[in-house]
């Protein structure tokens, strides 16, 4: 039987195992797929996706049937990686940090690459960097708000994206002539 979203919502709510097990198996993928874009360990990403979902079911009451299940799913899986980032490492030497400056040259191959590749890129990145950036970019935090959910300043935050980008620009660089040379 294929259940609707609010169906299997309104299951959820009375602690139905049955629509819960439905729901966990039809969103399982896309918040592995969160998950994976914050760990380079699956096992992780997979510990990060169960707890996501335990919190999801948790807090299943104060869901409203106007909100986007994804986006709520995408908000509490994103928000227990940083909460396991946070718990594997903690972030020093952040007065140390000064601004980068530079030009910082574009490249334009990005749309020669598969998207596997880019996550691939990605995951090469240091853990403080990937993390800023995935936040950034991706879900469209600002400085200052990453600043308070991983408890650096700003500026911090500001460099740590500008490392993050001129990584993946040495990285992108770096995989387009090995793709050349074959």
């Amino acid at each position: 039987m294929k259940w609707t979203d609010q169906e299997l919502i309104e299951g959820c709510k009375r602690r139905s195992a049955k629509y819960e097990e439905v729901f966990y198996k039809k969103y399982y993928g896309y918040v592995m797929g969160i998950s994976l874009s914050y760990s380079k360990e699956k096992a992780l990403a997979d510990e990060i996706a169960n707890d996501s979902f335990l919190k999801f079911f948790g807090s299943i009451k104060k869901f409203d049937d106007f909100q986007s299940v994804k986006a709520w799913l995408r908000r509490i899986t994103v928000n227990t990686a940083i909460d396991y980032f946070r718990k594997q490492k903690k972030f020093q030497n952040q007065s140390d940090v000064s601004e980068e400056t530079g030009v910082f040259h574009e490249v334009n191959a990005l749309q020669d690459l598969a998207f596997q590749d880019i996550i691939n890129l990605i995951n090469l990145l240091q853990e403080d960097h990937k993390m800023v950036f995935n936040l950034y970019e991706i879900e469209g935090y600002s400085h200052k708000e990453i600043g308070e959910k991983l408890g650096l300043t700003e500026s911090s935050s500001r460099v740590y994206l500008a490392r993050a980008k001129s990584e993946l620009r040495k990285l992108v660089s770096i995989h387009l002539k090995e793709y050349e040379g074959r």
